[in-house]
């Protein structure tokens, strides 16, 4: 063999070894701009990182977070929904009708409202898929007609108080011991799903990383888990509309990596055409996206409702911007196609971090629009210029 065939030989070896540390540009900057947000307000207001407002500030991103989760296989699929805000005030109002002027218990009250919400995304998803209308037309007279309604319903006036039960959803909180079960159980589940990869990559031919790399992997994980634990305990533990946020998380992440429905719909928003010529029912898939979205909207309301113990004229009000936001922030390509439910968690998460150390520098509230605004544009242009490199 010659020098120069050994030379080729070496350096396709070299670009065959597999790069155990990928490096994600969106996913590193998200990170790396949301702990400097911490460390900006921390420097700035001593109280930013205490576990009192770290926990207030877990509770504030939950219904962000929920509407967010949502909006991410809206978006994906390569359409839109302006209507989840109003859709919050919405059926947070007819929440607290049933459980303030009807009396109705608990759980009688989350069936409902949870059936109105799959109900009206079922109609919604409907008219988008099988009528060919525009989803920004759909959604966008969906959010007048729904604020409209609550208005009309309520009368305009402020409902409240809720039952105990009712007001528990979004003010309770995960005591200690439990706190520290979920953490434990949390690992136990990464750890089960990074061994599993490893099995299943190794059945099939695939390179395995090196055992020294996955444990490191879980360490991480594991440090983070009990720092997270350890800190909301010292203050009244995990709130359990933060663990809400957990569940549907993994729930919804299984569902978009795991099944085939989820990974139809990232073919629907890659190139609609070429689903189609695959055989995916794109109308289907589109009505269900929108029910999914639609009641995950409805909880996002329950736990909105339950945490002001009130159903308000004004509640969520915008939380649709926010919700988009959030997922375009968190890696979410609004020309459909790409997109994470981690990445849209994160999203809510340096939104809310934004609202929540400006209010306690006292800034003025026009501040917060000007701010979240320009990190909407500047994600914008970063996934625009990303995608045009790949193209280069």
């Amino acid at each position: 063999m010659s020098i120069n065939q050994e030379t080729v030989l070496s350096q396709s070896k070299i670009k065959q070894r597999p790069n155990w540390f990928k490096f994600d540009v969106r996913a590193y900057t998200m990170i790396g701009a949301l702990l400097s947000i911490w460390v900006l307000f921390s420097l700035l207001h001593d109280r930013f990182l205490s576990p009192t407002n770290l926990s207030n500030l877990f509770l504030q991103m939950s219904v962000t977070s929920i509407l967010a989760i949502g909006m991410v296989l809206v978006i994906v699929a390569g359409q839109i929904d302006l209507s989840v805000g109003s859709l919050v005030g919405l059926t947070g109002g007819i929440a607290a009708i049933l459980n303030v002027w009807y009396e109705w218990n608990t759980i009688p009250v989350i069936l409902a409202t949870l059936g109105i919400g799959a109900a009206i995304g079922f109609i919604q998803g409907w008219i988008i898929a099988y009528r060919a209308v525009p989803a920004f037309i759909v959604t966008l007279g969906g959010m007048l007609i729904f604020r409209g309604v609550l208005f009309g319903t309520t009368g305009s006036v402020t409902i409240a108080p809720l039952t105990p039960s009712m007001k528990a959803i979004g003010q309770s909180y995960v005591g200690d011991v439990i706190g520290w079960v979920f953490g434990i159980a949390a690992l136990a589940v990464a750890g089960y799903l990074v061994m599993r990869k490893r099995a299943a990559r190794a059945k099939f031919g695939f390179d395995v990383e090196p055992f020294a790399v996955s444990v490191l992997r879980l360490g991480v994980i594991g440090a983070l888990v009990i720092g997270f634990v350890y800190l909301m305990n010292s203050y009244k533990g995990i709130p359990v509309p933060f663990v809400m946020v957990i569940v549907l998380a993994l729930i919804f992440t299984f569902i978009s990596r795991n099944t085939t429905f989820g990974r139809q719909v990232y073919a629907i928003g890659g190139n609609a055409e070429a689903a189609r010529l695959s055989g995916i029912n794109i109308k289907r898939r589109i009505l269900l996206v929108f029910v999914l979205c639609n009641t995950l909207a409805a909880i996002a309301a329950l736990v909105l409702t339950a945490r002001l113990n009130a159903a308000t004229m004004s509640s969520g009000q915008n939380y649709e911007l926010d919700a988009i936001a959030a997922c375009v922030i968190g890696g979410t390509s609004l020309m459909g196609g790409t997109g994470t439910i981690v990445g849209a968690i994160i999203g809510a998460l340096v939104m809310a971090s934004l609202d929540n150390g400006m209010s306690l520098m006292n800034l003025e509230s026009f501040w917060q629009y000007i701010v979240k605004g320009g990190i909407l544009i500047l994600a914008v242009y970063v996934d625009i210029y990303t995608r045009q490199r790949k193209k280069v």
